[in-house]
């Protein structure tokens, strides 16, 4: 692909003018940032717990947050030496002290448990940590991220700009986020990229050029392989990949949207026009175009968070489509959506029907005793009148009779199969308590409108 190598300062300027949080937004957040670390600490001190306070970390505190995204990430720091139980109860009772000024309140569970609220205007989390002396002797997942912070704070200084660039063009390829529904590039690891490569042109220049198993060691300190599609040796943790949570497909969705800005550099590479919701008369002709069999599975969304939701949708799509392929329909694709009502997990097939008969191939002629029980089973099957065996013969020297198929309808097998199927704890329950099967058309009457963006892109 032919490439414009030089991406114009014009063009990145009119992308921060969007994107960089302005003087005003900035002194807003160190404010509340320094409210909520007051309160943290306020609170240790009256509820009589010694030794911990408020760590800032994530984005706000390291500069490289996009205006508009109002998150703000509070640690409670505890002395190593606490036990779990009371990292987690006090870590909470200090939690919920915080978050009698705020507008709402939500308990949430990583590890461990932790606190959610929108505290004017920001989404905050307040996250019970242990104080560790290094990321190599964690005594909970999120021990980490302090070290992450000091790390990019010490060598971000002066590319920021470069991070914020990164983060957009992410956005706007759909590759940015590391949580399990998006399976992208964490903040963290785009940090870890403009600092590794120097800029957000260089690393756009590197990455048309990737290949699944690139790896990069900022500290050459690795101590273990990984055999993700991109490897970043976490600098602090020389064990950790940063981008385990990158799926291939994200991986290689971001090298081809490098490749495209190089083609022809342009804001709508930053700015995509949002897709609106397919109509009822775009489905229809969209079906009667492609000519294969759509079904959707619908089913009342479990109540859990989306890192518990999402793998178990993997899940389900997974059984779901080897459950179809066992009974020899043939896949387009699958994908799954989640809304907070209604979950779907949407199939295409060659087609969803087939015929009576199918073809049940037995053990070759000279496998005397197998082939003698096999061919003695069918042909009397097939002596009785209306019997569910159609003809036999002998094809490449082995037995073959034509059977009845069990079901030739796609929608019939999920519908009567599907329950029986490994789907992840939540959604096993969820489909017990009662799920429908859409047909082709019978699509049209799901109107969420979020959904039918997702049916946009998936017709």
């Amino acid at each position: 692909m032919e490439t414009n190598n030089n991406i114009s300062e014009e063009l990145k300027s009119a992308v921060l003018e969007k994107i960089k949080p302005t003087e005003a937004e900035r002194k807003k957040l160190l404010a509340v940032q320094e409210e909520l670390a007051s309160e943290v600490n306020e609170a240790a001190r009256k509820l009589g717990v010694p030794g911990v306070f408020a760590k800032m970390v994530g984005s706000a505190a390291r500069g490289t947050w996009l205006s508009g995204t109002h998150d703000i990430d509070v640690f409670i720091s505890f002395p190593e030496e606490t036990s779990r139980q009371e990292l987690e109860t006090r870590g909470l009772a200090i939690a919920r002290h915080v978050a009698r000024f705020s507008e709402h309140a939500e308990d949430r569970h990583a590890e461990h448990p932790y606190l959610n609220i929108i505290f004017k205007g920001y989404d905050v989390d307040l996250v019970p940590c242990f104080r560790v002396a290094s990321a190599c002797q964690l005594k909970s997942a999120v021990d980490r991220t302090p070290f992450h912070n000091e790390f990019v704070k010490a060598r971000i200084n002066g590319c920021e700009d470069d991070v914020l660039l990164m983060k957009q063009f992410m956005r706007g390829g759909g590759v940015y986020g590391s949580e399990l529904r998006t399976r992208g590039f964490s903040g963290y690891l785009t940090e870890l990229l403009v600092i590794h490569y120097g800029s957000f042109e260089n690393t756009i220049k590197a990455a048309c050029s990737w290949k699944p198993g690139e790896k990069i060691d900022i500290m050459q300190h690795a101590e273990i392989e990984h055999d993700e599609p991109l490897v970043m040796v976490d600098p602090t943790d020389p064990k950790r990949n940063v981008a385990a949570a990158l799926s291939l497909d994200k991986f290689c969705m971001f090298i081809d949207h490098c490749r495209e800005f190089l083609a022809n550099p342009g804001i709508e590479f930053f700015f995509p026009e949002p897709p609106l919701p397919v109509e009822d008369s775009e489905i229809l002709e969209k079906l009667n175009r492609r000519g294969t069999g759509q079904l959707a599975i619908v089913f009342k969304t479990p109540d859990v968070v989306e890192d518990v939701l999402y793998p178990q949708l993997y899940k389900m799509e997974e059984a779901a489509s080897n459950l179809l392929k066992e009974h020899d329909f043939s896949m387009v694709k699958s994908g799954v959506w989640s809304g907070e009502n209604e979950s779907v997990l949407i199939l295409e097939l060659i087609s969803n029907n087939l015929p009576n008969v199918k073809k049940h191939v037995g053990p070759p002629v000279w496998v005397e005793s197998h082939a003698e029980r096999f061919k003695a089973r069918y042909e009397k099957e097939m002596k009785e009148k209306d019997g569910d065996v159609f003809a036999g013969y002998i094809e490449n020297g082995k037995y073959v009779y034509e059977i009845r198929r069990k079901y030739t309808s796609a929608k019939e097998v999920l519908e009567k199969q599907l329950k029986n199927c490994s789907l992840g704890k939540h959604i096993q329950k969820s489909v017990k308590e009662g799920f429908e099967v859409l047909e082709d058309a019978g699509i049209c009457r799901l109107k969420d409108p979020d959904f039918r963006v997702f049916l946009r892109k998936w017709l």
